[in-house]
């Protein structure tokens, strides 16, 4: 099998494309290399581009590859917050020229968000355990924070409609190791190392359910084996707070400082946990990772990989 990875040098791209090369499929890497760190030497067909210019698919043939991801985008709560235009023009373009590129009934995979709940979430329109057929709301289509959701909701509609057998898979809080520092899980850890004494927890009564990045592989690989078109969720619904999650993380750093809680930032949403049933029934999916397990080796990664480097 041939596989196509727009945005593969990301967080989420890398783990996959070592995942399908270990499976013994061909990979290639298209990506823009903007962020995340540049570690592809175990890949041949890699492909720098700007995908939100249509030029950049001239050299891509569509009848190359079998299945194609659009995993690119421009992703983080403080990217969205500092440039919301640009999230909403680079998400959108690319997927607008992806589905003018694409062959009729190619498989495609579309990378969507949980935080399009957020809105229903937080006024009390959805509820937590949340499944796929509830109403998607924005609350106030000003706030930069919206504009992540806002884009990818258009993505998602634009795939839908689009002539690709599409799989729009709605991430839910997916962590691991290389997922930038600008994350819950690895910015807990990077204080906990540097030891933050007292360590500031924002939002200790939030809660959310974190999805190992190697659970959130398998399940990908899954669906795009699997006949299904639609949304789905992709995640683990073993919820945890937050306040337990740095617990947990101080624990594994052998750290015991004095924590002082202060309020979440404005706009964090309360709660949020998927419903996998539509997962499980479409692909008997069921993850792997716990919490406990997936915290520890992304603590050890982000010790030998991050805090050695700037310490």
């Amino acid at each position: 099998m041939r596989a196509l990875l727009l945005g593969g040098a990301g967080f989420i791209g890398l783990h996959l494309a070592r995942r399908l090369l270990a499976d013994g499929h061909s990979v290639t890497i298209a990506d823009d290399f903007s962020r995340g760190r540049h570690d592809f030497t175990d890949f041949t067909d890699i492909r720098s581009c700007d995908l939100t210019d249509p030029a950049s698919y001239a050299d891509l043939d569509p009848a190359g590859w079998d299945h194609v991801y659009l995993l690119a985008a421009v992703v983080g709560v403080r990217n969205v917050e500092a440039d919301p235009a640009r999230v909403l023009r680079v998400n959108s373009l690319v997927a607008l020229h992806l589905l003018d590129w694409i062959r009729p009934g190619q498989r495609l995979f579309f990378a969507s968000t949980s935080e399009a709940y957020a809105g229903g979430v937080s006024t009390g329109l959805v509820p937590v355990p949340t499944a796929e057929d509830v109403p998607l709301v924005i609350e106030q289509v000003a706030a930069p924070r919206f504009s992540y959701a806002i884009s990818k909701t258009f993505g998602e509609a634009a795939v839908l409609h689009s002539k690709a057998s599409a799989v729009v898979g709605r991430f839910h809080n997916v962590y691991g190791a290389r997922m930038g520092v600008d994350h819950v899980i690895p910015e807990l850890s990077l204080r906990a190392l540097r030891g933050e004494d007292p360590f500031v927890l924002y939002g200790a009564d939030q809660s959310r359910a974190f999805c190992h990045v190697d659970d959130a592989v398998e399940a990908m690989v899954r669906l795009m084996a699997s006949p299904y078109e639609g949304v789905v969720h992709i995640g683990n619904p073993e919820e945890t707070n937050i306040g337990d999650l740095a617990k947990l993380i101080l624990r594994i750093a052998g750290a015991d400082p004095a924590v002082r809680e202060v309020p979440a930032p404005a706009g964090s949403v309360a709660r949020r946990c998927p419903d996998i049933s539509l997962l499980r029934e479409v692909t008997g999916f069921v993850p792997r990772v716990g919490l406990e397990d997936g915290v520890a080796r992304t603590f050890a990664w982000y010790r030998e990989h991050v805090f050695q480097e700037v310490s």
